[in-house]
């Protein structure tokens, strides 16, 4: 049983992916006496479910410079960090723990095994050689600054605790900010990032499960007071039947997340689906389709062959134009009225996806208030924050893991340097 004068070098709060990597380039360097508190049965929960229980690890993305732009929110603060620890890092990081990383053709890098499980098994197995401690089922309480330096901690259900430096890695759980809020930080509002688009009523249920590859997609959203902002993205998109999903409308979201929680959810969004071919394009396709299709069908004989089939039909019916009528026989403000559909389809969002599938909040610790050479707190010596506690978050692809890998091990290599320090200069 633990006593009062239970004593660590390091306590860090959250066995996700920054705590255990803070925990770990603090052990690996030198530090002793590294504790891990996780209040869930298992550590690295996130780690496990993330790209369908496969883990993408991080991206392709290997200049810094070009790495933030992958950001909607703390891109242009994290240059200084990914100068030091970014992906190309991160690949070596595993790759020297014994888990190679391969990279998809989209640039997403999942382990060889195609198993998150592999990731925890890495983490764990670097965690336990280095010497950390995990404790589960373990929350922490409170803390506050010891009279002598470090910081007095209490467990859920009353065990204290003292550390010479605490870290703050508790993801998006309300327990973080509220811990970070009673050591004197600000805090950012959080709110969801990375949802699926909803509809009501949705005119495409009927087409759930179609893909379009590239499509062109542009938000409105008008503001509290009137004013109008616009999004863009452009990427694959998969129409649900609820909505629209898909890679291109997470990233969309994400960039947009407050000012679509500010207008309530409420939005304009404007489809491209021809991936951003001009008006004399698509009229000279449709010219080729009368000059070379005059027989067949217009509902049978799409203007390119990526066109969902499914989806230029239901274009034909919104237009009028019967399905029977052969491509000879298409009248001129059909055609016109086809092109504009194409180019500029519109519908009116209601929402987010029904399932809570957000994956990632935007929000949390402001960082002007943190060291991030370091992440060491400006308000708290001693304290360190990284990961989603901070208000950093990134578009899908691995890159909110990214942030999680950079700012863990910035914060635990500052943490073993400073005891070293300390040390050294102790009187002997």
């Amino acid at each position: 049983m633990a006593s009062e004068l239970e004593h660590w070098s390091l306590v860090v709060a959250g066995g996700g992916p920054a705590g255990f990597m803070a925990a770990i380039a603090a052990a690996e360097v030198g530090l002793r006496r590294v504790l891990v508190l996780e209040s869930t049965p298992e550590p690295l929960g996130k780690v496990l479910i993330s790209g369908g229980g496969r883990c993408n690890v991080t991206h392709a993305c290997w200049d810094p410079r070009d790495l933030v732009g992958s950001y909607p929110r703390g891109g242009k603060a994290l240059r200084g960090p990914f100068s030091r620890f970014a992906a190309g890092d991160a690949v070596a990081w595993f790759d020297a723990h014994g888990l190679e990383l391969v990279e998809e053709a989209d640039g997403r890098l999942f382990p060889r095994s195609n198993r998150s499980s592999s990731v925890i098994a890495c983490l764990r197995g670097a965690a336990q050689r280095a010497g950390v401690e995990l404790r589960t089922h373990t929350a922490l309480q409170t803390a506050s600054l010891g009279p002598e330096g470090g910081f007095a901690l209490q467990l859920r259900g009353g065990e204290p605790l003292r550390c010479d430096r605490l870290v703050l890695a508790t993801g998006s759980h309300p327990s973080g900010r509220r811990l970070a809020e009673g050591l004197g930080h600000g805090l950012v509002p959080p709110v969801p990032s990375l949802f699926t688009l909803a509809l009501r009523p949705n005119p495409l249920a009927a087409l759930a499960g179609v893909v379009m590859d590239p499509v062109e997609l542009e938000l409105e959203i008008t503001g509290p007071g009137g004013e109008l902002a616009r999004f863009r993205q452009r990427g694959p998109l998969l129409i649900t039947h609820w909505g629209f999903s898909g890679p291109a409308t997470l990233r969309l979201t994400a960039f947009a997340a407050r000012a679509l929680q500010a207008s309530g959810y409420r939005a304009v969004l404007q489809l491209d689906w021809t991936g951003g071919r001009s008006q004399p394009q698509l009229e000279q396709l449709l010219a080729d389709c009368r000059r070379d299709q005059v027989r067949r069908q217009v509902s049978n004989a799409r203007p390119w062959p990526e066109l969902s089939r499914r989806l230029w039909q239901h274009l034909l019916e919104q237009q009028g134009v019967e399905p029977e009528r052969r491509w000879a026989d298409l009248a001129k403000r059909q055609q016109l009225g086809l092109i504009e559909a194409l180019r500029r389809s519109r519908y009116a969002v209601a929402g987010r996806g029904p399932f809570g599938e957000e994956f990632v909040t935007a929000g949390g610790v402001p960082l002007g208030e943190v060291n991030l050479a370091t992440m060491e707190s400006r308000r708290v010596p001693g304290l360190h924050l990284a990961g989603e506690l901070l208000d950093v978050d990134g578009i899908t692809g691995g890159f909110n893991f990214q942030h999680c890998w950079s700012s863990g091990w910035l914060a635990g290599q500052a943490i073993a340097a400073a005891a070293a320090a300390a040390l050294a200069a102790a009187p002997t």
